[in-house]
């Protein structure tokens, strides 16, 4: 199935886009997105680890079972003072 995630911030600005189409697995889960991103991204390898997943406007685990039309965000840490 075909997912969209929408890419803020650092992410963004790593792989130059607003958001990535994927293609993944039925039944597979927000750890595996993050190794897919990974692999098809290198240039978001160092801050996946840190970033936070939201589907449909909710944070959520890395066991998050993902289903095709889900709104998907990659929320990288954020620093400021």
């Amino acid at each position: 199935m075909k997912v969209t995630v929408k890419l803020f911030a650092a992410a963004r600005d790593a792989v130059e886009q607003n958001e990535v189409r994927l293609v993944i697995e039925e039944h597979d889960t927000v750890g595996a997105l993050r190794t897919r991103l990974a692999e098809q991204y290198p240039s978001l390898q160092p801050i996946l680890g840190q970033s936070l997943f939201a589907v449909n406007a909710q944070y959520v685990a890395d066991i998050t079972v993902l289903e095709e039309n889900s709104d998907i965000a990659c929320i990288p840490p954020v620093s400021g003072g």
